[in-house]
Formats: C-alpha cells, structure tokens, sequence
C-alpha cells in the first residue's frame, strides 16, 4: 500500500508520498501461503513523477504498484519518454501540444495510456489492476495550479475528474489514509459501516453504508473537517504540511498491528507557475557523486 497527498494553494501544488511497496499473496495462493496474506514490504518505491521535464506538471501514484512485468514507476517514464519525443506522440490517440495544453487532456492521456497497457495484459488478471493517480500542474496560460484525479478500476479507465476549482485551496490523498480521514475530516472511514449496523427501525432493514455516506457525509465534513489549508498559504507551508501528513500515515502504519503497509523515506515535489516542477526531498539508488553528467565546455581560440 502507500499515501498520496496532493495540497493546492494559490502559489502552486504539492505532492508528497512514502516509498512503500507491498507485496501480497496472489488469491488463490500457491501451497503453503494465506491468500491475500503480506508477503513482504519494500521501502525503496517511486511514486512521484514529472510528466514532461521542464514543463509544471506531475503527478502521483497509488495503489497496484505493477501492470503485468512492468512497474507503474517505469510505465510513466514511458510516458513521458512518449510526451517528449516528437515523433512519438503522434502514436497518442489524444494530441499533445507541449507548447499548448490542458491539464485535463493531460489527464485524459496518463488515463488512456495505463488503461491500454492493463488490456494488454491475462484477463484473469484484470479484477486486481486497481490504480490511482493525482495529478496536478498548469495547463498553458494558466494562472492557478489544477488538482485531478485518475483512476484504472480493475484494468478499466474512468473519466478523469477534477478534484476542485483551480482558485480553491485543499487536500487530496489516496492510499492507505485512514488517519488522514480521521486528522483532517474528524471521522473514521469506518463510521457509516457501524452506523449501518445500529439504524434503522425493527421492522425496516438498516441503511447501507453507502447510504448513509451520502447522506452525512457533507454534514460530517462541514462540522468536523479540520481547516488547514487556505488559499494564501505559501508554498513552504503547504511542504511542510505534506510532509506532516506522510509522516503521519507512516507512523500510523507503524504501531497499527500487522504489516507496516505505508513506510519508507518521504518524497515531495512542488509544482509552481514560474520554477515548475522541483524536487524537495527525493531518494536515489545511486549515488550522485559518482554519476556526474559530463559537461562539454568549447573554448574559442583567441585570434592574434
């Protein structure tokens, strides 16, 4: 499992995620293993991306960690090999300008490419290729950051969605987030299962859960939803918010009983109109001293 916060400001968007990667027992499991049972957790994934280098957009990632042998870090570098290669965009269904572009389109492409790359896959496999994105960045000639929302549901893409109006501030997350609904909405997410369970009148069956969320959940988050974040909010503070929130999460996972399902060093990146797309604080599995990119400097010769 793993955390992904996405926070928008009017100075621009952040996005902070732990490295987490867990690896489960397939369902029905090889002799001697517990269906669905954690096999092991890795601390060394890579959940946040720039979509195209030197341009503010990114995004991050949550939920199946792999499409068939490929991980999802490396089918959106793929991406973004596509994005940025002339030639190679044409093979897009979606057209993309870099020089004038929409993040819902940008959207619309990450959505199309994941789900094309789930269909290629065993149809048995399908039902468990469950996963999230939240992506945020300016479209061309846009003023404000905008927050949207991707999502493959058993190999299948939906609709791309924004999650609020470019000029209104707030927090998004996916994962494993149940402490972030309990910080910053002031409930469980298990709530409207035990209210289920005790409503209704003995002569009536109780509500679903499903029933209740729609119709408490607005009220709920209206009374009880903790005020973090606002619109002038410099993009420092929103870091260190995102910060804050992993840390939580990962801290949860860590006393909670079982697995620790959400660990492993925080990443965040900011997103902001004139400095793009930056790095905060990122983990790499080599060592940049020794991986130093050469630089060509031509000397003229001076003329006598």
């Amino acid at each position: 499992m793993s955390i992904a916060v996405l926070i928008g400001v009017h100075d621009g968007i952040v996005l902070a995620a732990d490295s987490a990667s867990t690896l489960t027992t397939p369902t029905p499991a090889p002799p001697g293993m517990v269906p669905g049972g954690v096999l092991n957790v890795y601390d060394n994934a890579n959940k946040i991306f720039n979509l195209y280098k030197g341009k503010p957009i990114g995004c991050i990632t949550y939920g199946s960690g792999s499409i068939g042998n490929s991980s999802i870090s490396t089918l959106i570098k793929d991406l973004r090999a596509i994005l940025m290669d002339e030639e190679k965009r044409k093979t897009l269904p979606i057209i993309f300008d870099p020089g004038n572009y929409t993040m819902e389109g940008v959207s619309q492409i990450v959505a199309s490419f994941l789900a094309d790359a789930c269909q290629k896959q065993d149809k048995a496999l399908l039902s468990s290729m469950n996963i999230g994105l939240l992506l945020g960045g300016y479209s061309t000639g846009g003023s404000l950051g905008e927050s949207w929302s991707v999502e493959i549901k058993e190999g299948k893409a939906v609709a791309p969605r924004q999650l609020r109006p470019p000029d209104q501030p707030g927090i998004n997350w996916g994962g494993a987030s149940e402490v972030l609904q309990r910080i910053i909405l002031g409930y469980s997410s298990g709530l409207f299962q035990v209210l289920a369970e005790v409503s209704g009148a003995q002569d009536q069956p109780p509500a679903t859960p499903q029933q209740l969320y729609e119709q408490l959940n607005l009220l709920l988050a209206t009374k009880l939803q903790a005020a973090l974040v606002f619109a002038p909010m410099p993009i420092q503070d929103a870091i260190d918010l995102g910060r804050f929130l992993v840390y939580a999460a990962i801290m949860y996972s860590r006393f909670l009983s079982g697995a620790q399902i959400v660990g492993g060093p925080i990443e965040i990146a900011a997103i902001t109109k004139h400095e793009h797309f930056k790095w905060i604080s990122r983990k790499h599995y080599f060592d940049q001293s020794l991986n130093q990119e050469v630089k060509h400097v031509i000397v003229e010769s001076k003329k006598d």
